[in-house]
């Protein structure tokens, strides 16, 4: 059986630290060494999996290639490690929970009395062995979401310490925050300390800790938090905050973190790969940027109480600034609400003081005449768009409802009784939704597109004749008004293998007004922006006929 290292990282004080951007960044520093390194995210909460999540309640629904509605934090380590990563990678209590009772009513634990240690402690060390036996890395990453002292993630941090007693090499990072509070002026070492003795308490001493805060941690703070946490001076790493994400990495490498944790497992590290001169070469151009683009993001899952969630669309808002960095220039994004449209529809000329609009996914119905409107602005106005899923849906409704003059179009999600359905539900997702089978019953996943040659979209992909993008939705370009479409002058430059629905659209005579029905913002890297959206920003250097 082949035998990985195994890497913990856990979190404390506070949620929403960047864990997931550390874990990436760990993942980065030792993929530039040449090893094979395979993340998993750990969630305590009781959903199977992030799929019936609101946006503004968890944040975005990653979408795997093989399906699976995850956690937004594996859409940091495929944009940092540029890698597939399986749906199996992210462990939920509920499949947890899910698994030990179908094995209890299947008579898999022969009489005996189930328990939290060992059945649902080996559940756990099973998926996580079963990542490792799939891909065979050389290194596992294992991040717990939320914090130490949350009851959900006892569980996981004692099957942590198990598979660590029963013979699997492990190092364990703790990631805490070290705040400054402004009456004082200083950092504060004490909730790191009270978090690392709790996760003490659990049986797990950490080998590392790494320190969230505004500034770089001091000498000072840094032999503190190693004196009352029982770890070397050294082993106290500084996380500082950062202009953009993809620094961490070279602030970990500035601190040799990568060679400490080789050295605890006695490994000898090799030659750095030339990839990460690359990486700094590139970090390096974005930090001398001057020129700026405003990119408008019309959508509506931004708000939730009295803050405003960019999380809800962060892979969309990654995917522009990548495209934006390699094109020489400094994204700026105008986060617009589509249901302020609605309220006074003149609000939407705002659209004139941005270079490109983005209308993104999205459900429901609430704030879909906003972005209808935004669409027609973009379509009437010469100003460069991009649709993502919903958006690709809502430009065909407003391309026929204006173009096509076929009053009242629009998508059957939306309005059921519409006479012009232009959008309607694929019939094998009709019965799923009458038995209310919500979770992971979309269109989901990886799916082949074959491009119409000639068309912006197959040369924005190189020319290939077949591209693959990543779905999740249920509605679908409604086939009996392709003709319709198409003789108004909308091109589909993208169709299934197949010819029955469609992928891309596109408006020939146009600066840029692009949409797919797939999401392609999860396909972007940070050193390899997704075609789409390098197209997007090449077009805003266009000008204007």
């Amino acid at each position: 059986m082949h035998k990985p290292y195994y890497i913990f990282i856990t979190g404390g004080v506070l949620s929403g630290l960047g864990k997931g951007i550390c874990t990436a960044s760990i993942g980065k520093i030792l993929q530039w060494r040449g090893f094979k390194v395979e993340p998993i995210k750990i969630d305590g909460y009781l959903n199977f999996d992030a799929g019936t999540l609101r946006p503004t309640e968890h944040g975005e629904v990653w979408v795997t290639y093989d399906g699976g509605e995850i956690d937004q934090d594996l859409g940091h380590y495929e944009r940092f490690l540029d890698v597939k990563i399986s749906k199996i990678n992210n462990i939920t209590s509920g499949q947890i929970y899910w698994q030990v009772i179908k094995n209890e009513r299947e008579g898999k634990y022969l009489g005996k009395t189930v328990q939290l240690i060992p059945h649902v402690t080996d559940e756990i060390k099973r998926r996580i062995r079963q990542v490792a036996e799939k891909s065979k890395p050389d290194f596992v990453l294992v991040e717990i979401g939320g914090t130490v002292g949350d009851y959900e993630n006892a569980i996981f941090i004692e099957a942590a310490r198990q598979m660590r007693m029963e013979g699997e090499k492990c190092v364990f990072i703790h990631v805490s925050y070290v705040p400054i509070p402004k009456h004082l002026g200083e950092q504060k070492t004490k909730p790191t300390q009270h978090s690392v003795k709790m996760l003490r308490d659990l049986g797990i001493q950490p080998d590392f800790i790494i320190c969230r805060s505004e500034k770089p941690l001091d000498d000072v703070r840094r032999k503190k938090i190693a004196t009352f946490c029982d770890v070397k001076e050294e082993n106290v790493i500084s996380d500082p905050d950062v202009d953009f994400v993809y620094e961490l990495p070279l602030v970990f490498e500035e601190q040799k973190l990568a060679e400490k944790i080789l050295s605890h497992f006695n490994l000898k590290p090799p030659q750095t790969l030339a990839v990460k001169k690359r990486w700094e070469g590139l970090v390096g151009k974005i930090k001398s940027l001057d020129k700026k683009v405003k990119i408008a993001i019309v959508g509506k899952y931004f708000d939730i109480g009295n803050f405003v969630l960019a999380d809800s669309y962060i892979s969309v808002i990654e995917a522009v600034k990548h495209a934006s960095w390699h094109n020489g220039v400094k994204p700026e994004i105008i986060w617009i609400n589509s249901k302020d449209f609605e309220k006074d529809p003149s609000k939407v000329s705002v659209l004139d003081e941005v270079d490109g609009v983005i209308v993104p996914g999205g459900f429901g119905s609430s704030g879909v005449e906003g972005k209808v409107l935004a669409i027609k602005y973009c379509r009437e106005n010469n100003k460069p768009f991009l649709g993502l899923c919903f958006g690709l849906q809502l430009a065909v409704v407003e391309f026929a409802r204006n173009v096509c003059k076929l009053e009242g179009a629009h998508s059957t999600e939306i309005y059921p009784n519409t006479p012009y359905p232009v959008i309607d539900i694929l019939p094998e997702q009709k019965d799923i939704l009458e038995k209310s089978k919500y979770g992971a019953t979309m269109r989901l996943g990886e799916y082949p597109a074959v491009l119409k040659k000639n068309t912006l979209v197959w040369k924005l992909y190189g020319k290939k004749e077949v591209v693959y993008e990543r779905h999740r939705h249920r509605y679908e370009v409604n086939p009996e008004y392709h003709q319709t479409l198409q003789s108004h002058g909308l091109v589909f430059s993208g169709m299934s293998p197949d010819g029955r629905l469609v992928e891309f659209i596109e408006l020939p005579n146009h600066r840029f007004f692009v949409a797919t029905q797939a999401h392609p913002e999860f396909t972007s890297r940070f050193m390899k922006p997704n075609p789409l959206f390098d197209g997007l920003i090449k077009a805003l250097s266009v000008p204007k006929p």
